[in-house]
C-alpha cells in the first residue's frame, strides 16, 4: 500500500506543481509576494498533493468499487421493483454530493447555507433520470436536448427575476462532478452498462456525469427563481504573516474546522454503505475492509485537500486577480489567463480518472493523450473567454447559448460514444484547481475595477464546463470522417480482390491486415 501512496503522490505532484510555479511567478511578479507569502503557498501547494494523493486512493479503492457494485446490483432488479430503486439512487446520488470537495470549495465563496443541499438535490434527481434512461434505452442526445431546452427556458426567466443567480447556476453545475463523485458514478455507470449486456454497452457507460451537471443548473435556477433574496460573496484573505508561528496557527486551526466538517459530510455515505453490506451486498470481509480503509483515506485526503485550498490558494488567487487588474496593461489577463487554463487541466485529478475510462472502455481507439490535448486546448478558450466577459461585463448568454446549441446538434452527426464522452468531459473538467485558484482570481479582477462579482466573475466555472463539448465532438466527428475513409479503402480493395483470385488459388497467403484504428 505504501508503494500506491508513493505513487500516487507522485502523479499529484507531477500534476499540481506547474500550475503552482506558475502561479508563484505571478504573485511575486504581480502581487508583491513575500518571503512569509510564498512559504505559507508553498506549505499549501503541498497540503494539496497530499491531500489529491489521498483522495484519489481513496476514489480508487473506495468509491469505485462501491458504485459498481451498487450499479450491478440495481441494474438486475426486477421492473416492478424500478421506482423504489430509482428513488435509492436518488438519495445516493444526494448524499455523494454532499462530500464533494469542489461543491464544498464552492459554497464556501458564498454566504448560503442552502447552497450545498440545493445542488445535491439537483444531482440526487438527475442521477435517477440518467438511470432510467439507460433502462429504458432512451438516446442520450434526445435527453440532453430536452433538459438543456429547460435550463435556457428558465435561464431567460431568471435574467429578468433575479440575475444575480444566472451565473451561478451554470458554475453549480460544474462543481459537482468532482474527485468524489466521478469515480463513483464512472464505477454506477459501468455497473449497470455491464449487466445489462446490451449492444450499447459503451454508450451506456457514459452520459450519467453529463446529467448529473445538469441536475445542479436547474435547481438553482428555481432557488432563483422562487426562494432566493440574493447571495453574497466571502473574499479570500490573503493574510500577511510575520513568521513560521503564525503560518502553523493558520494551518492548524483549518486542519480543525475541516475535519470536523469533512466527518460530517462523508457520515452518510459510510452510513449508506453499511445499509447495502447488510441487507443486500453482503460482500467478503476483506473487500469490506479494503472500502473502509479507501473511506479513511479518502477523509484523510479531503480535509489536508480543503486545508490548503482555503489557506494557501483561494486567497492568492484573489490577491493575484486584484493586483494584475489595477494596472493599465490589465488585459493581460487574458493570455495570462489562457496558459493557466491550459496547464491546469493537468492538476485536475478527475480528468486522469475519465482518460483513463475513455480509454479502457474505446479498448485504446480514444487515447488518453487525444483527450488531454483537446480539454487543454477547450480549457485555455474557456478562460481566455472569461477573463475578457470579466473585464468588459459582456453577458454570460451571447457564450452558453451558442455553445451549448452547437454542441446539441452536433450530437445528432457524431458516435454516440463521443457524445456520452464530450458531456462528461464537461463536467469533470471544471474541478477542484478551477474553484481554488481560477474562480477567487477572477473574484479578485471583478473586485478591483469595481464589477459585478456575481454576474460577471461567477460563471468561469460553467466556461470550463462547456468548451470540451465541442472540442471532444470535434474529435469524434474527425474520428468518424477517418473511419468512413478507412472503410471506403477497403470497399474498393474488395472490388478489386477478383482479379487476384487466380493467384489466391495458388495457395498464395494474402498480406496480414489488421483492423485496428488507432485514434
Amino acid at each position: 500500500m505504501f508503494k500506491t501512496i508513493l505513487e500516487k503522490f507522485k502523479e499529484a505532484a507531477i500534476s499540481v506543481l506547474p500550475v503552482s510555479a506558475l502561479i508563484l511567478i505571478l504573485a511575486v511578479a504581480f502581487a508583491g509576494a513575500g518571503v512569509y507569502d510564498v512559504v505559507l503557498f508553498l506549505t499549501g501547494t503541498l497540503f494539496l498533493v497530499v491531500g489529491i494523493s489521498f483522495f484519489t486512493l481513496g476514489a480508487d479503492i473506495a468509491m469505485m468499487p462501491i458504485g459498481n457494485t451498487i450499479g450491478a446490483f440495481m441494474s438486475k432488479t426486477k421492473k416492478k421493483r424500478l421506482w423504489i430503486v430509482i428513488a435509492i439512487i436518488a438519495v445516493i446520488g444526494f448524499i455523494i454530493t454532499i462530500a464533494e470537495p469542489d461543491l464544498q470549495v464552492l459554497a464556501g465563496q458564498l454566504r448560503s447555507p442552502i447552497m450545498i443541499y440545493t445542488v445535491a438535490g439537483g444531482v440526487g434527481f438527475f442521477l435517477a433520470v440518467s438511470v432510467l434512461r439507460t433502462f429504458f434505452n432512451l438516446k442520450l442526445g434526445y435527453v440532453l436536448i430536452a433538459s438543456y431546452a429547460l435550463v435556457i427556458i428558465l435561464g431567460i426567466i431568471l435574467q429578468l427575476v433575479n440575475p444575480d443567480y444566472l451565473a451561478l447556476s451554470f458554475d453549480s453545475g460544474g462543481v459537482t462532478t468532482g474527485p468524489v463523485t466521478v469515480p463513483f458514478l464512472m464505477a454506477l455507470g459501468l455497473g449497470i452498462a455491464s449487466v445489462r449486456g446490451t449492444k450499447g454497452n459503451q454508450e451506456d457507460s457514459f452520459g450519467m456525469i453529463a446529467l448529473c451537471s445538469v441536475g445542479p443548473i436547474i435547481a438553482v435556477e428555481l432557488i432563483g427563481l422562487f426562494g432566493g433574496s440574493g447571495v453574497d460573496v466571502a473574499r479570500g484573505v490573503f493574510e500577511k504573516v510575520d513568521g513560521i508561528g503564525d503560518i502553523l496557527r493558520l494551518y492548524g486551526d483549518s486542519l480543525l474546522h475541516h475535519s470536523a466538517d469533512v466527518a460530517l459530510s462523508l457520515l452518510p455515505i459510510v452510513v449508506m454503505f453499511f445499509l447495502f453490506q447488510i441487507t443486500v451486498l453482503r460482500l467478503p470481509k476483506i473487500q469490506v475492509g479494503r472500502i473502509i480503509a479507501g473511506i479513511v483515506y479518502t477523509y484523510v485526503g479531503i480535509v489536508v485537500f480543503l486545508t490548503g485550498v482555503n489557506v494557501g490558494f483561494m486567497p492568492m488567487g484573489d490577491l493575484i486577480g486584484a493586483a494584475i487588474a489595477s494596472r493599465e496593461f490589465s488585459y493581460i489577463l487574458i493570455p495570462i489567463g489562457m496558459l493557466i487554463g491550459a496547464v491546469i487541466v493537468l492538476a485536475e485529478p478527475a480528468i486522469h480518472v475519465l482518460n483513463k475510462q475513455v480509454e479502457a472502455v474505446t479498448g485504446g481507439s480514444i487515447s488518453k493523450k487525444v483527450m488531454l490535448l483537446s480539454l487543454c486546448l477547450g480549457i485555455a478558450v474557456a478562460i481566455g473567454l472569461s477573463m475578457l466577459r470579466v473585464l468588459t461585463g459582456v453577458s454570460i448568454w451571447w457564450f452558453i447559448v451558442p455553445v451549448y446549441v452547437a454542441s446539441l446538434i452536433l450530437t445528432f452527426f457524431v458516435p454516440k460514444i463521443f457524445v456520452g464522452i464530450a458531456f462528461d468531459s464537461g463536467g469533470v473538467a471544471s474541478g477542484p484547481m478551477t474553484t481554488t485558484f481560477l474562480l477567487p482570481l477572477a473574484i479578485g479582477v471583478c473586485r478591483a475595477i469595481g464589477g459585478n462579482m456575481l454576474t460577471d466573475a461567477f460563471g468561469l466555472v460553467a466556461f470550463v464546463a462547456m468548451t470540451p463539448l465541442l472540442t471532444i465532438q470535434a474529435v469524434g466527428l474527425v474520428f468518424k470522417l477517418k473511419m468512413a475513409r478507412i472503410e471506403r479503402t477497403a470497399s474498393v480493395a474488395v472490388q478489386k480482390a477478383p482479379a487476384f483470385s487466380n493467384v489466391w488459388q495458388k495457395g498464395i497467403p494474402d498480406d496480414d491486415v489488421s483492423d485496428t484504428v488507432e485514434f
